[in-house]
């Protein structure tokens, strides 16, 4: 949601084939979230090529079988201003 709005906000998209998944905090940090591994397969059969992740959730995605992971680019993030740089489209 916070992507989307900063994209409606600036006019700049977001880039295409990717997705992301995290809290976010009031001050705009990244939090961890659970069912990371369901994540990543829902990401994979939509045709999804990069996923931002929580930086908490490394050690999860490390946990995933390479074989599932194949073709992903995983990007950990820690706050959502290094979500948005790499997310949305240079203006």
């Amino acid at each position: 949601m916070t992507a989307a709005l900063a994209s409606t906000l600036t006019g700049r998209p977001l880039r295409s084939h990717l997705a992301m998944t995290g809290e976010i905090t009031l001050r705009g940090a990244v939090l961890p979230v659970g069912g990371i591994k369901e994540k990543v397969l829902a990401a994979r059969r939509a045709g999804i090529t990069e996923i931002f992740v929580p930086a908490r959730n490394e050690k999860d995605v490390g946990e995933i079988e390479a074989e599932l992971k194949e073709g992903l680019s995983f990007r950990y993030v820690e706050t959502v201003d290094e979500l948005l740089s790499a997310a949305l489209e240079p203006g």
